[in-house]
């Protein structure tokens, strides 16, 4: 009997039904290709649905989506949303709710792709970063003290428990391992300034490491490896790091392996819902004209199938994005690829189904 997977749609705001479109032509292709169902149900929830109701998300939502195996995200971002109230009520809501612990973010300069950095190509750009995604300064601990007067207090908290930071930890070593590149792991830190944070970090870094010894542990401060992303990306295999450092770093990342619009994450449990993603936002100057580019979506389409156990599926949508960055694509900017939203996708569904 086939294998099936239940997937929740939440194509969102702006642009992101276009590029999810385009992703689940191609999710369907490679189901079709490998033999396994995809059923998918979509969902409203994003600015339009919050401007008619005044509704974020509804009370069933979070047990709706957990009985999903998948959440297929496109984008959250209305110009007529206060900006916060669609990120915090969505995709933190869903963060927190469905324990979504891991943001997985790989960073990969693809073939054809033009990178900013001087004499880098794709051999020399080719990293994943693990970052703790419920904990640190993200918790929302902390508050203010007369707010709004000369002697104003704020105070944010960084909250990192052991349980937290050991099973982000121990992802990471699991993937490093699944992974089989360079087997090394680099814990990104500041442990000469964050002494309590960074000291319970490295503590339980080098102890699980124990466990690995085929894994070689490293450490880098996150300002080093700003800096060494740049120089020397060639060095990183996989990167675990806290919330801020992480939310950080993979901007940086996304910029190095050609920009947004091929960067893609997953919001992992890995014993319940993950939520995959594109990560550029929703564009909407570019909503209804056919010519935002879709490969991040397609991309988070094939993590999706990759951690969902269609490893082989989730590589062939990768190497098929290769193929056409790498022979069709003039730019991966709006407007400028030589081909509209659609037939980028019919571009990649075309090599998925070879």
């Amino acid at each position: 009997m086939s294998k099936s997977y239940n997937i929740g749609v939440i194509p969102g705001d702006g642009t992101g039904p276009e590029v999810i479109n385009e992703g689940i032509k191609v999710l369907k292709v490679a189901a079709k290709r490998f033999g396994f169902n995809l059923h998918f149900t979509e969902y409203d929830f994003g600015g339009n649905r919050y401007l008619k109701t005044n509704e974020v998300l509804p009370n069933s939502a979070v047990d709706e989506l957990k009985q999903h195996d998948a959440i297929f995200l496109g984008a959250i971002g209305h110009p007529d949303v206060k900006p916060g109230i669609l990120e915090k009520g969505i995709l933190l809501h869903l963060r927190f709710a469905l324990d979504l612990y891991i943001n997985l973010r790989p960073v990969k300069l693809f073939p054809g792709v033009e990178c900013p950095l001087k004499d880098k190509g794709p051999e020399h750009i080719d990293f994943v970063v693990v970052r703790e995604n419920t904990e640190g300064l993200y918790a929302g601990s902390g508050g203010f003290f007369k707010k709004g007067t000369p002697d104003e207090v704020a105070i944010q908290e960084s909250v990192n428990t052991r349980k937290g930071v050991e099973r982000c930890i121990r992802y990471a070593f699991n993937y490093c391992q699944r992974r089989s590149k360079d087997k090394k792991l680099t814990l990104c830190g500041k442990t000469n300034v964050l002494t309590y944070a960074f000291d319970l970090w490295e503590r339980t870094f080098y102890e699980v490491a124990k466990e690995y010894p085929e894994i070689k542990p490293d450490y880098a401060h996150v300002d080093a490896i700003t800096m060494w992303f740049v120089k020397n990306p060639e060095w990183f295999d996989v990167i675990v790091t806290d919330n801020m450092f992480g939310d950080i770093i993979t901007d940086l990342g996304a910029m190095i392996q050609g920009g947004m619009g091929i960067a893609a994450g997953g919001n992992i449990n890995p014993e319940g819902t993950a939520m995959f993603e594109p990560i550029g936002g929703s564009a909407p100057k570019y909503t209804g004209k056919n010519i935002i580019n879709p490969l991040a979506a397609i991309c988070a389409g094939g993590m999706m199938l990759e951690h969902l156990g269609q490893r082989e599926a989730g590589n062939v949508i990768e190497r098929s994005v290769m193929e056409v960055t790498g022979k069709h694509l003039k730019s991966l900017a709006a407007g400028h690829m030589g081909y509209n939203t659609s037939e980028v996708g019919d571009l990649v569904a075309n090599y998925v189904g070879k």
